[in-house]
């Protein structure tokens, strides 16, 4: 067959397009997206058909695939969020928002007649999920922290206690990183006296920095939850969208069926699914270990540190939670805004200081910001 290749326009095009993508990367601050990575080892496994089809935990007669190694990416998030022994299941997926659409699925599954309780902070994605699967919920007040306030929470619980509670708890919210305690909302299920009930904890930035704090916050498996969502793109860094969604098996096996024709478990969201992304979170796994990401946590919440003191004593009321690595400040200038790529709602703006965060672009980012506010300072000629 003749061999087609791109014309010298079109690969202009891309080397444009790149130069610019590069430029953009360059000064983010407000999405938490790790950009400190090499994964050029990987670049020969783009030129196969890898597809993951299927459960990660049965064969399959498509071999063109990782599943090997989506087993141990699974297994290490496993045994970090301290998944019940030998009753866990999980697999790789295309993001958070995947995960928690399979965890609040697993639920609804459960839980037919259940009511979703989720705070006003969570994610907008939710929203779309519990339409997707038409599940009754409920949204809860927020503290100022973004953590879910439990005093309205118990008592929309009792009021509403002939539905079994299913509870969106979230492990480190959109704009201030609030972390839900999954240890208090089981006391309050239990104080209730309600018999049945299910907590999909949403872990997305946060899942990969309370296994390294202490005190270490109360919000994984052994604290109650009975599935988790995390990503992978976030605090580990990838140059593609991705996560683990875990679960009790025994949840999971009430819904897997068999399909014959690719002889394998049908348990997953979607069917064919990326065979790429768990080679990337496996090569981070092994290159970081748990002393390489303890420091990757320790070294971001340093930096959140410097950037709050640094900020206050400008005079900016500039917070964070405890532990977190979110900067929250009032709204900055939208010049500011543009360069730093900082989200803003509600009035206020939050800096992100992952790990490839330095001290030196939270200065950049202060001059720029009492520049811009300088300039706007000024009366017009």
């Amino acid at each position: 067959m003749a061999a087609y290749t791109l014309n010298p326009q079109d690969r202009q095009r891309l080397q444009d397009l790149q130069t610019e993508i590069a430029r953009r990367t360059e000064n983010f601050l407000g999405y938490p997206v790790s950009k400190d990575f090499d994964y050029s080892a990987l670049l020969p496994f783009l030129s196969y058909p890898l597809n993951n089809l299927g459960d990660p935990f049965a064969d399959s007669t498509w071999k063109v695939a990782t599943r090997e190694f989506e087993r141990e990416v699974v297994t290490f998030f496993a045994e970090l969020l301290r998944a019940p022994a030998n009753n866990w299941w999980g697999y790789v997926t295309n993001g958070g928002t995947e995960g928690n659409l399979y965890g609040l699925y697993l639920a609804r599954e459960l839980l037919p007649k259940g009511m979703v309780y989720y705070s006003q902070e969570t994610h907008y994605s939710v929203a779309k999920n519990l339409h997707f699967l038409g599940m009754r919920s409920i949204m809860i007040r927020s503290q100022k922290s973004g953590e879910i306030d439990y005093d309205d929470l118990r008592e929309t619980m009792r009021i509403h206690r002939d539905c079994p509670p299913i509870i969106f708890a979230n492990i480190g919210t959109t704009m201030t990183e609030g972390r839900d305690d999954i240890s208090a909302i089981r006391a309050i299920i239990s104080d209730l006296a309600l018999q049945q009930s299910y907590i999909h904890a949403d872990c997305a930035l946060s899942g990969m920095i309370c296994p390294f704090i202490e005190p270490r916050p109360p919000f994984d498996f052994a604290d109650g939850a009975d599935s988790m969502s995390i990503s992978g793109h976030k605090f580990l860094g990838s140059p593609i969208p991705c996560g683990v969604a875990l679960a009790k098996k025994s949840n999971v096996d009430r819904i897997a069926r068999g399909i014959a024709y690719i002889g394998s478990l049908d348990t997953t969201i979607t069917g064919s699914r990326n065979g790429f992304t768990p080679l990337v979170l496996w090569q981070r796994i092994r290159e970081l270990g748990l002393d390489g990401m303890r420091a990757r946590v320790e070294h971001a919440l340093a930096t959140a540190v410097y950037a709050c003191e640094r900020l206050r004593a400008l005079g900016v009321d500039a917070w964070r939670n405890p532990g977190c690595i979110t900067v929250v400040l009032p709204s900055v200038p939208d010049a500011i805004k543009e360069k730093y790529q900082l989200a803003t709602a509600n009035g206020i703006t939050h800096l992100i200081c992952l790990p490839n965060v330095s001290t030196a672009q939270i200065d950049a980012f202060i001059t720029d910001w009492q520049s811009a506010q300088q300039a706007a300072a000024q009366p017009a000629a």
